[in-house]
């Protein structure tokens, strides 16, 4: 009787697991290629969000005078913050600047002499935009210059642009139970954290020193004044608690102010505060749901707009 060859059996399994084994590298790829091909879509459309948020806003700029054809910013900060170097502290103390003239206005109930200078803000405009807009935030250490909105809760303009369409970046918005004159012992201004360095996507690059020596200021310019802010404190901090406190008792108010100063992570050896400060707080979130990152600064100096 014949012997059977065992090599016939061994090849059939050989071709099954060879089979087997490209059916699986064909899987394989196609889920590659979907994980690739939906990756590309994602970023598309991080794409497409990035690019109608930088086009809203590069139209919005166009309600701007660029500042050296109006006013020399960085002369005024020098001059502010020679001021504060001599012993001023508190606002309406440094009113002689540049000898430029001075106006009495209206501030709160309070009737106020105060430096001229030119708006570089078409608020006009802007309001027939929206009318919800409250001021105009310019931080030139990091080329920040956006308009801030308030609205009836702090969800609204999470996601919705200036001109009140769904934009993910969303647009700067004052905290809703804030005064919209930024009179409040501390006035909070959210934004998005965005990774374009969009919105407060830029608000960590004041920690390097570098970037911080350029300019130790913020500016809000309203219709009427315009506010100069001095910042003391840069820092994570947690998501709730005092630091998003709006009216405070006089201790209470020193807690904030000492801690924000002890815990800055930002150099404010030259800069002092006291419960007489108004501050403003940019707040911005930091990929952790548990903390957050602030900028803060107080109000130094105000100007009549004309």
């Amino acid at each position: 009787m014949a012997r059977k060859d065992g090599r016939g059996g061994n090849s059939s399994r050989s071709k099954k697991k060879s089979h087997a084994g490209d059916v699986i590298s064909i899987v394989v790829m196609v889920i590659a290629f979907c994980v690739f091909v939906f990756a590309g879509y994602k970023l598309y459309g991080y794409y497409k969000e990035y690019k109608k948020a930088d086009d809203e806003y590069a139209n919005l700029a166009t309600y701007t005078v660029d500042e050296t054809e109006t006013e020399n910013l960085d002369e005024l900060e020098s001059e502010v913050e020679e001021a504060l170097l001599s012993g001023a502290s508190t606002v309406g103390n440094i009113q002689s600047i540049s000898g430029r003239e001075v106006k009495t206005v209206e501030v709160g109930e309070e009737e106020v002499t105060l430096p001229v200078m030119v708006n570089p803000i078409d608020f006009a405009s802007l309001k027939e935009v929206n009318s919800d807009i409250v001021g105009w935030l310019k931080i030139r250490a990091i080329d920040l210059s956006y308009p801030v909105v308030q609205g009836e809760d702090n969800d609204y303009y999470l996601h919705q642009s200036f001109e009140q369409e769904y934009l993910f970046a969303g647009c700067l918005f004052v905290n809703y139970e804030n005064e919209s004159d930024f009179s409040d012992q501390n006035t909070i201004i959210y934004g998005h954290n965005m990774k374009n360095g969009s919105m407060f996507g830029s608000l960590k690059k004041l920690r390097d020193e570098d970037v911080f020596s350029k300019s130790k200021y913020f500016w809000i310019f309203t219709e009427d004044i315009i506010y100069q802010y001095r910042i003391f404190s840069a820092r994570v901090v947690n998501s709730v608690g005092q630091t998003y406190q709006i009216v405070f008792s006089e201790e209470e108010f020193e807690e904030f102010l000492t801690t924000a100063m002890e815990n800055s992570e930002v150099d404010n050896s030259t800069v002092s505060v006291s419960t007489e400060d108004k501050v403003v707080t940019l707040s911005t979130c930091t990929g952790d749901s548990s903390t957050r990152f602030v900028v803060q600064g107080k109000l130094v100096q105000m100007y009549a707009s004309k």
